[in-house]
């Protein structure tokens, strides 16, 4: 136990030493350790070898026990000399488990999700696509031998807290009669606390307001909607409060769209959870050709991985009178030019009218009318008063970016040429294909330019559309661009495309096979207009002062707003990662913005820092100087790494503006997908539970502040602990030093130093200083410093720099020198590393307390818990775990499993929220009794 509580605890430091805090995927990690069958490639984990495509349940050993909600997968992976190796990702299941039918599923040991008891089975059809939606998510995250596809850790771009929702918009019915024929489809994606939404509509004209509603029908948020000649909506609703946030979740959220004409159309529809979301390819909007009919509904749909099978779900809104609790058949037809294709029969009722199934063994001529969009799905009461709605299927539409960045870093064959690659495609209801590629600072004349799938074998691509004719060099050695449009995209490969299943790849004379390649993929919308109208600037190493002969390539949308704010977003392809052990090694790059020259008085603008392939954020305080330059397009955009700290790749951009006198508004930089910190009202804070109180005022969990005795200590709250450490301040190697009277820690005095400083010894273009993420301080050029890192505090066996020429910060761990003695000891809790005793010291404890002395806490994960405190435990994937309870027993965590008794029968179950199985025959009976005594109870009443 106390292993795994030591790995747990592991996990999250090392996270945490980063200068962004990362959760694990498991409180164990893979093992370091040499695989146990030497010579194969597979993956080590918790003590056992699994080879290559292997699936298990982890165990976590007792009291945890096996996780049967939590699927780990051994994938293959490919390094850059070609050798295969095992990576081992873990995912959480629970989430693609169907709804059970009946009113009291159980949940049978060894398995993950609650079924109905035998003899109460629910709808068939709507299991076996629930099956298949979660088979198809399994083939999502698997990744390929072929490096040019992404590996599962680089795909989570799309933040991992990030859920779909989606509503059926139709006419009020308020009034005696519905206000509008209109029907449309929004779909939402949460992230952090923003919502994102696409919106598309039919039967009624362009909205000019989209209203959010509160549980008590009150405006939460509402969004003009501006002019434009579509039918498609794009927008997004920052910083939800917790309030609607938990509304949401509960789908207690309702959306309304109206009309600014003589009409005043309103439709309406509730937010809800969907899992057919996320592997939807293709859709529909249904209408029906009454008018004010308040019916509606959609089609979500996508193809089988490997058979021409046509998955469906069905949201229906107002096919059945509200009232009517019987059941009504249906029927719905595929048709072609009002040809009926299929026929499927079923029931629905008004409280239940969703409908799943499954069009199986589409011929040619199906699949062919499915990609051109001319297939008509319909939904047909029978009876007397037949009601009806119908659309045409499409490929799904939304505000989405179809993009790709193609890197010689992603080529079949991994190169570091420092060109580029970037395109943007457009999928039209009709099944045509738009694309629009730059390439630059290749090596040689481009002779291929190709839309393929993953190669079945290395010798062996799979091309499927040759766009080589579309290309057109420039004058510019090694550039050109390629404009024009696949028009008999297959229905087969637009579902690859939406899945991010297809890549672009580049061939030129010296790589004749690939010089470029990249990924096609869904850049999820975030509120960026640039991205509907503009194209991306191209980023690469060749643009670099001098040239960087890199792998990594990139592009970037930017845009100034009419608060002269600059918004921009940046999406990177093909960076290493660092090897090094510093404690920065997963930060793949730091963008900044500046002028092209490299002339002294350079404006720079540190941007973001960011992990995976993108970033994005505003900038709100630019100098007149610097929007000067993006008007006059003498601006760059560049990425820098550790192994290119004066830059990776980069690209000049263009925006037109007139912000002569510089940016207006508050002087505030932003990333708009950070965590964002919020002042909490004062009588909330004092119900939370885990608030700190601290003097005379309450902190919320997890907040940091600077305490009023002592302004060099920092304290944070920790689940009602206050920890307050001293500002540890760092060695200084000059020989006179000053304390200055407002700062902590004593600094070099430089009157008494030499100031003869040369020329050649000032980096012209300096930054100011490096920002640094832990602590959210500015430190100068030169300063090394330990990393303060919530929510552990000061990491003292770390220290971080400040490399004045790069405005980068470098922090590394503490080199400990070796001891000859067998019993080393700490001798100052704040010590990093131990020594050799004198005979007269008595050791401290490895584990000591750096804080306050008194009576020990205990530390689990993130959390901090009082002496005699009890708690469940929390395990990431699976969330908290009821049936173990956790104790703090003097600084030491202890954790039991509830002890369960011996049962004599053969088939036991377990029923939600209970951690104990039980005899079906048992709970049969305590369930007539439990009706008996309610019984009695009414007889007396």
């Amino acid at each position: 136990m106390m292993h795994v509580l030591w790995i747990l605890s592991c996990a999250f430091i090392a996270s945490a030493l980063g200068s962004r805090l990362k959760t694990p995927a498991l409180p164990i990690q893979p093992e370091r350790e040499p695989m146990i069958s030497k010579g194969l490639s597979g993956c080590s984990f918790g003590g056992r070898f699994y080879s290559l495509e292997d699936t298990w349940h982890p165990d976590l050993g007792e009291p945890f026990g096996v996780m049967h909600c939590v699927m780990c997968h051994c994938e293959p992976q490919r390094s850059r000399r070609g050798k295969v190796f095992g990576k081992v990702s873990c995912r959480n299941m629970k989430q693609d488990c169907p709804d059970p039918t009946c009113d009291d599923p159980v949940l049978l040991p060894g398995h993950c999700c609650k079924t109905c008891p035998k003899g109460n089975s629910g709808r068939k059809e709507a299991e076996s696509l629930f099956e298949f939606f979660q088979e198809k998510d399994d083939d999502l995250h698997k990744s390929y031998n072929d490096r040019s596809y992404i590996s599962s850790e680089e795909n989570s771009d799309r933040d991992s807290a990030a859920a779909d929702f989606v509503a059926v918009l139709t006419g009020v019915t308020d009034s005696w009669l519905p206000s509008s024929s209109g029907v449309a489809r929004a779909r939402f994606t949460l992230a952090r606390t923003s919502l994102t939404f696409s919106i598309t509509f039919q039967r009624m004209n362009r909205p000019s307001l989209i209203t959010f509603l509160d549980s008590e029908g009150n405006t939460a948020f509402e969004f003009r909607v501006p002019q434009a000649d579509t039918d498609m909506i794009c927008g997004v609703w920052k910083n939800l409060p917790k309030s609607h946030l938990r509304q949401l979740e509960a789908e207690q959220l309702r959306v309304s769209m109206t009309t600014a004409d003589n009409k005043k159309e309103e439709i309406q529809g509730k937010i809800i959870k969907h899992r057919a979301l996320f592997a939807e390819t293709f859709s529909a909007i249904l209408t029906s050709d009454e008018v004010h009919s308040g019916m509606g509904g959609i089609a979500m749909l996508t193809l089988s991985d490997t058979e021409n099978n046509l998955h469906f779900i069905l949201i229906l809104q107002g096919l059945v009178p509200h009232g009517t609790s019987v059941k009504v058949p249906v029927r719905v037809k595929l048709l072609y030019r009002q040809h009926l294709l299929r026929e499927i029969q079923a029931n629905i009722s008004a409280d239940d009218s969703d409908f799943a199934e499954v069009l199986a063994d589409l011929n040619s001529r199906e699949l062919f009318w499915l990609s051109r969009g001319q297939l008509q799905i319909s939904v047909e009461t029978e009876g007397q008063n037949s009601r009806q709605i119908s659309g045409y299927i499409s490929g799904k539409r939304s505000c989405d970016t179809l993009q790709s960045v193609m890197s010689s870093g992603s080529a079949l064959t991994p190169g570091k040429t420092g060109g580029v690659g970037s395109a943007v495609f457009t999928l039209h209801h009709n099944g045509s294909l738009d694309f629009q590629v730059l390439v630059a600072g290749l090596s040689s004349a481009v002779v291929g330019m190709t839309i393929e799938m993953k190669p079945r074998r290395r010798s062996k691509r799979s091309v499927l559309y040759d766009i080589t004719a579309d290309f057109s060099a420039t004058e510019e050695r090694g550039s050109g661009r390629a404009l024009g449009s696949c028009g008999r995209v297959e229905a087969r490969h637009i579902h690859m495309l939406l899945q991010n299943e297809l890549f672009i790849n580049i061939a030129t004379a010296e790589q004749q096979e690939s010089e470029l390649r990249g990924q096609i993929r869904m850049l999820p919308y975030n509120g960026l207009d640039a991205r509907q109208t503009e194209l991306p600037v191209p980023l690469a190493g060749q643009f670099v002062s001098p040239p960087v002969r890199t792998g990594a390539a990139g592009h970037a949308w930017v845009s100034v707003d009419e608060q002269c704010h600059l918004h921009y977003e940046i999406v990177v392809n093909g960076l290493s990662k660092s090897e090094d052990t510093s404690v920065s090694a997963h930060l793949h790059g730091l963008a900044e913005i500046g002028e092209m020259d490299d002339s002294s008085t350079n404006h720079k603008r540190l941007l973001t820092g960011f992990y995976g392939q993108q970033a994005q954020g505003v900038l709100k305080d630019i100098s007149v100087e610097l929007l000067r330059h993006l008007d006059e397009g003498t601006a760059y955009i560049q990425v820098s790494t550790k192994m290119n700290p004066r830059g990776e790749i980069r690209g000049r951009i263009h925006v037109p503006n007139s912000c002569e006198l510089g940016s207006r508004g508050e002087v505030v930089e932003e990333a708009e997908f950070d965590d964002l910190v919020f002042v909490r009202d004062p009588a909330e804070l004092r119900k939370d539970p885990h608030t700190c109180f601290f003097e005379g005022e309450h902190h919320a969990h997890g907040s940091q502040w600077t305490p009023q005795y002592n302004t060099c200590f920092t304290c944070t709250c920790q689940k009602k602990t206050v920890i307050c450490d001293p500002v540890i301040c760092p060695a200084l190697s000059c020989p006179h030093t000053i304390q200055p009277e407002d700062q902590c820690c004593p600094i070099c005095d430089e009157k008494k130093e030499s100031k003869q400083t040369t020329a050649a010894e000032k980096v012209e273009g300096d930054p100011e200083g490096c920002y640094f993420e832990g602590d959210q301080k500015m430190h100068a050029p030169g300063t090394t410093w330990h990393p303060f890192v919530p929510p552990f505090g000061y990491i003292k066996c770390a220290v971080c720099t400040c490399k004045g020429s790069t405005g980068e910060v470098h922090c590394e761990k503490l080199t400990c020198p070796p001891l000859t003695c067998s019993r080393p000891i700490r001798r100052n809790p704040s010590d990093c590393c131990k020594e050799c005793p004198a005979e007269d010291t008595p050791p401290l404890e490895d584990d000591e307390m750096m804080q306050a002395d008194g009576t020990r806490h205990c530390k689990f994960g993130n959390n901090y818990y009082q002496n005699s405190e009890h708690w469940h435990p929390r395990v990431p994937l699976v969330g908290e775990m009821k049936c173990i309870t956790c104790w703090c027993d003097h600084g030491v965590t202890k954790c039991q499993k509830k002890q369960c008794p011996l049962l004599s029968c053969s088939n036991p179950i377990r029923r939600e929220g209970k951690c104990c199985p039980e005899c079906i025959e048992d709970f049969m009976e305590k369930e007539e009794m439990a009706k008996m005594v309610e019984k009695k109870k009414n007889w007396r009443h």
